[in-house]
C-alpha cells in the first residue's frame, strides 16, 4: 500500500513574475514514509524555500533544520538524530541540454512547475551522520539502553571466557609453520 503524504510539494512557476518567492515545509513521517527507505521514514524537518525567478532560470535555496528518528548502532534503541543544512538547486530550461551536476537540473521550457519533494528528500538524507549512536553523559559513559549494553558485554565476555577454557595455549596446526618463521 502506498502512503502519500499530504504535504504538496509542487511548485507552480509559470504565473510568477521575475522575482524572489518564499516557502515554508514541515515534513513528517507521512513525508519521509512516502520513499519507502525504512531508516529515513520518521522525523520532522522545517524546510525554507526561497525561489528567485529570472527569465532564463530559477534558483532554489533550501534551508532546513530539524530531527530525524533512527536505530543507534550501538544498542539498537530508538534515537533522534539532529539535522540541518543548506543547498542550492539552479533549474535549467531546454528542450536539448542536459546535466550530469547534482545541483542543476533541466527542465523542457513547456514545463510550468516543479515538485522539490525528492531534492528535500535527499538533502536530509545527506545531511544524516553515517553512524547513529547515543552520546555520552558528562562522565562519558554511554545513554544507551543499560540492558542492552549489559546483554551486549555479557554475551562478550562468555565468549572469550570460554576461548581461554577450551584452547589453553594450543596452536591450530595450520598456523604452527609460521612459529618457525621467527
Amino acid at each position: 500500500m502506498e502512503m502519500k503524504s499530504k504535504i504538496d510539494t509542487t511548485i507552480q512557476f509559470s504565473g510568477l513574475k521575475t522575482g524572489c518567492y518564499e516557502y515554508e515545509y514541515m515534513l513528517d513521517d507521512a513525508f519521509f514514509s512516502s520513499f519507502e527507505n525504512e531508516e529515513l521514514s520518521q522525523g520532522t524537518v522545517r524546510f525554507m524555500v526561497k525561489l528567485e525567478k529570472t527569465e532564463r532560470l530559477l534558483m532554489i535555496n533550501f534551508s532546513f533544520s530539524g530531527i530525524m528518528k533512527a536505530e543507534c548502532d550501538r544498542c539498537l534503541g530508538e534515537m533522534e538524530v539532529p539535522v540541518e543544512g543548506e543547498e542550492i538547486l539552479c533549474v535549467k530550461f531546454s528542450d536539448t541540454e542536459t546535466s550530469d551536476r547534482e545541483d542543476e537540473v533541466i527542465l523542457p521550457t513547456s514545463a510550468y512547475k516543479i515538485d522539490i519533494a525528492q531534492w528535500m528528500y535527499e538533502y536530509v538524507a545527506v545531511a544524516m551522520p553515517m553512524q547513529h549512536v547515543h552520546p555520552d553523559d558528562e562522565e562519558g559513559n554511554p545513554t544507551c539502553d543499560q540492558e542492552m549494553l549489559q546483554y551486549i558485554t555479557g554475551v562478550a565476555d562468555e565468549e572469550t571466557d570460554e576461548d581461554k577454557a577450551s584452547t589453553p595455549n594450543e596452536v591450530d596446526p595450520r598456523w604452527a609453520k609460521l612459529l618457525d618463521l621467527k
